[in-house]
Formats: structure tokens, C-alpha cells, sequence
């Protein structure tokens, strides 16, 4: 009986760990709240969903200090109510021209133009006649570097997302590698040459 018991007592001891592992092996909690988006920026704020957010690629892989850069983002309402974009504020850049539905203007403390985001649609801010550009850049920005930036909706009010600086469609063109073989030869014939020339000279 003793060793039975020994046995069964030393049976679940080892499936112990196991069974931790198991109840362990879920959502993380410091990750299960997390909401990404892995094409760009996303956020929510009311009915209002805000994917893809980035600022076009720039020519030559890098904004300098004094450009302008495009925003491009789609922006789901899945309400019952219209709504509408009034504002983007932020730091690093001068202002914001916000263009969309005949409304035209800049966007520094949240009057300006206008985007509407009408009920159970999608806007596609950067495409058609909606485009928000950050105008006036304040520092040289790279593929993969960002901005933090404010949008007020007329409705749903304000809410803040990160904004990267979207990687480039097609790869840039790189200059000629250098060839180290090309040395390596030079040196070869070099050496070669001078021991012609010292076989010669015997």
C-alpha cells in the first residue's frame, strides 16, 4: 500500500507542472488589451474606427525639415449618425490642411476644413477628395519614425494615434557595391609582376 501510494503521490507531482504550464499558456494580460494594427496607426472613439494611419512614404526614403507630408488613413463609422472630421493637431509640423466635401482649410486649433464620415461608410483619407497634409515639417522624418497627433470629430470628439511614416512600395535604387575583389586582383597582379621581374633579374 505504501508504494502504491508513493507512486500515485509522485504521479501528480510531476503532471503538475504540466498543468500550470497549460493554465499559463493563454492571453498575457499585458497583451490581451493591446490593439494594433499592422499596417499603420489604429484607434476608436465613439462609433468611429481609425485604421491604417501613416504619412505617405517620402521620395528619397526621408522628409527633411520644411516639407509637406501626406496623411493616409481609413476612417469607419459604424453608426447610425454622421460625423465629421474637423481637426488634426500635433507637434512637429506647422499645421494641418484638412480638404474633403467642397471644405477647404488649415487646422491649428481645430477650426478649418472639413472631412464628412457619413453613417455605415468608410472614408479613405490621402484618396479621392479627402486628404489631410501636414504642412511645414519640423524635423527630418524616416521610414519607421512618427508623429503623435490629435483628430477632432464633430461627434465623437477627440482621439489620439500614432503615426508612422510608411515604408516605401517599391525598394530605392542602391549605388554599385564596392568590389573588393577588384583590389584583391590588383594586389595579385601586382605581386605577380614583381616576381616576374625579380625571376628575370636572377
Amino acid at each position: 500500500m505504501n508504494r502504491a501510494l508513493r507512486a500515485a503521490s509522485m504521479g501528480v507531482l510531476l503532471l503538475s507542472p504540466v498543468a500550470l504550464t497549460a493554465c499559463s499558456a493563454g492571453q498575457v494580460t499585458q497583451t490581451a488589451t493591446q490593439d494594433r494594427d499592422k499596417t499603420g496607426g489604429l484607434a476608436q472613439v465613439g462609433d468611429l474606427t481609425i485604421r491604417a494611419v501613416t504619412l505617405e512614404s517620402p521620395r528619397g526614403g526621408t522628409y527633411d525639415d520644411g516639407d509637406d507630408a501626406e496623411l493616409r488613413m481609413a476612417i469607419v463609422n459604424s453608426g447610425e449618425d454622421d460625423d465629421t472630421l474637423t481637426g488634426v493637431e500635433g507637434e512637429g509640423f506647422d499645421e494641418a490642411e484638412i480638404r474633403g466635401g467642397g471644405a477647404t482649410g488649415a487646422s491649428t486649433g481645430g477650426s478649418g476644413g472639413e472631412i464628412e464620415i457619413p453613417a455605415d461608410s468608410t472614408v479613405y483619407v490621402g484618396e479621392d477628395d479627402a486628404t489631410v497634409t501636414l504642412t511645414g515639417l519640423q524635423d527630418s522624418l524616416g521610414t519607421g519614425q512618427y508623429l503623435d497627433l490629435t483628430l477632432t470629430f464633430e461627434n465623437a470628439g477627440d482621439v489620439d494615434v500614432r503615426v508612422t511614416v510608411a515604408n516605401p512600395e517599391e525598394a530605392e535604387e542602391r549605388g554599385d557595391a564596392f568590389n573588393f575583389h577588384e583590389e584583391e586582383e590588383g594586389e595579385t597582379s601586382g605581386q605577380t609582376a614583381r616576381e616576374n621581374e625579380s625571376a628575370d633579374s636572377e
